[in-house]
């Protein structure tokens, strides 16, 4: 086994090896979770789209197949009401798929499955102790904050810059994952909105390394031992990683998700907010191409999802992505048709190969 020199994430959350899987929702649940721990990493689900009986019972599936800690994320954001303006706006751009499918506009499903942490949520993780409890989009209120603590979970939170880093561990954090630009899906920004001024991967973990005194996991780019060597000599004390596993046989990403993940290139991934109303990396589908990849008529974060929930569905059910998120990094190329077991295993192995340990 590697002896790993910088072991602090490794002793705070007893695993073996310092790779932990990105929680992402609608790509993996306890299979994929379960498949990482078995190659000593730290395994995730995301809970911020699933029923608290659904967590309830992919965790409950995690602790009967593996002795291992575990992960659960959720988001934190504001949720934002949308003035009338501000929703015809967005349902004006929208309306030339609507009469291209024969849509009725007037009767379209509100947007829902990406509700902040809550009381109910956090009285799930009160009842199933998790190991670890990770957000994105900042920290939930101070209150809810401190029924996690008290449990003892452990807690991570992604920054996208410096600054949220230092405001993550000024509140409580015990380490910070440092998101990089390159990663896939939501950008866990939460002090800026600035898509522009956001640095990559390897630009960002030094820099958070240096500014802060609990652990750096990065994120972002990497899919294999080289990237993840790569991070751990910039200073990191773990990686995280998510768009490697996406075509694992453990993955749960619907058939027309494989299907772009398939024809990902470093080139056809782009940060969007017109899928849900945040910036979040994809590979390009038709709506981004035409009314993005960024727009200003886009509603607040989850609503822009809503109106679009027909269009995907008759698009999917046409064999294609055009309307939904197809989420992936820059280094989805990468993801290789085998189980996340062999992949984390191969990952950690060539990187501690290529740090001689």
């Amino acid at each position: 086994m590697p002896a790993w020199t910088d072991r602090r994430i490794l002793d705070l959350l007893s695993i073996d090896q310092p790779l932990l899987l990105a929680p992402m929702a609608g790509s993996g649940l306890s299979a994929l979770a379960i498949a990482v721990a078995r190659a000593g990493g730290l395994g995730a689900i995301p809970c911020s789209s699933i029923s608290v009986e659904k967590a309830t019972a992919e965790v409950e599936a995690y602790r009967a197949a593996v002795f291992a800690p575990i992960n659960l994320n959720f988001f934190a954001h504001r949720p934002i009401t949308p003035d009338a303006e501000a929703m015809a706006r967005w349902l004006a751009r929208l309306a030339p798929y609507f009469d291209e499918f024969g849509i009725d506009a007037s009767d379209l499903p509100s947007a829902g499955g990406r509700a902040p942490f809550d009381d109910a949520m956090c009285a799930m993780v009160e009842a199933l102790r998790p190991e670890v409890v990770s957000f994105h989009f900042g920290l939930p209120e101070e209150r809810l904050l401190a029924r996690v603590k008290a449990i003892g979970s452990v807690v991570f939170s992604s920054a996208t810059t410096v600054a949220e880093g230092r405001w993550l561990e000024q509140r409580g954090c015990d380490a910070v994952i440092a998101q990089g630009y390159e990663a896939g899906g939501h950008r866990g920004n939460f002090l800026t909105d600035d898509m522009s001024a956001q640095p990559g991967t390897m630009a960002l973990v030094p820099q958070l390394v240096d500014a802060l005194t609990i652990p750096v996991i990065a994120a972002g780019g990497i899919a294999d031992g080289r990237g993840m060597a790569a991070a751990l000599c910039l200073g990191a004390s773990a990686v995280q990683v998510g768009s490697a596993f996406l075509l694992s046989d453990e993955s749960t990403s619907v058939d027309v998700h494989r299907q772009a993940l398939r024809s990902a290139r470093d080139d056809n991934t782009a940060i969007t907010n017109v899928l849900t109303g945040r910036p979040a990396r994809g590979v390009i589908n038709r709506i981004m191409r035409e009314i993005g990849p960024l727009s200003g008529d886009a509603l607040p974060f989850p609503l822009a999802g809503g109106p679009l929930a027909p269009l995907r569905k008759i698009a999917e059910a046409c064999g294609n992505g055009d309307f939904q998120p197809l989420w992936a990094g820059q280094s989805a190329a990468m993801a290789r048709e085998v189980s996340a077991t062999a992949i984390a295993a191969d990952m950690v192995e060539s990187a501690a190969q290529l740090l001689r340990l």
